[in-house]
Parts: C-alpha cells; structure tokens; sequence
C-alpha cells in the first residue's frame, strides 16, 4: 500500500482507469468476432454494419489512447482487407 495520499489517489485512479480501458477492449474484441462470425457465414450486410461500428469504437480508443495508433491502424487495415477478399 502507498504511504502518501498522492500515491493513494493515483492507485485508485489507475484501478478505474484499468476497468474502463478493459472494457473498452473487450468490446472491440467483441465486435471482431461477430464480424469473423458474420464473414464465415457470408453475410455481407451484416459484416459492413460491424467494419463500421469496430471502426468507430476503434478510432475512439486511439483518441483517448486506449491502443495505440499502429495497433489501431493495423486492426483497421487487416478488417477492411478481409472485407475486400469477402466481396470478391
């Protein structure tokens, strides 16, 4: 346990911080399964509607730097390339 009271609030601003940014995580996770879900069974309208909502969640997280801005490009970048193959 931290002795001062700076040291106290920064932990307990780091457990909330570990949550949310968890969360947010996990929600793009999410998202990217249903989107390989939605692609394995060929459902191409689906599969769109999700690009665009992990693309959202995605740039959302790299703004408040949840995932850095390669990682976030490279998630983006192998999506729509996949989407691309799909079309085809």
């Amino acid at each position: 346990m931290p002795n001062k009271k700076a040291a106290m609030k920064a932990m307990r601003q780091t457990k909330k911080r570990t949550i949310r940014n968890a969360a947010v995580k996990e929600n793009i996770s999410y998202l990217r399964r249903m989107l390989r879900k939605a692609m394995d069974a060929k459902e191409t309208a689906k599969a769109a509607d999700l690009s665009k909502q992990i693309i959202r969640a995605v740039d959302k997280a790299v703004q408040k730097r949840i995932l850095k801005l390669n990682t976030g490009s490279r998630i983006k970048s192998r999506m729509l390339a996949a989407l691309k193959k799909l079309g085809k």
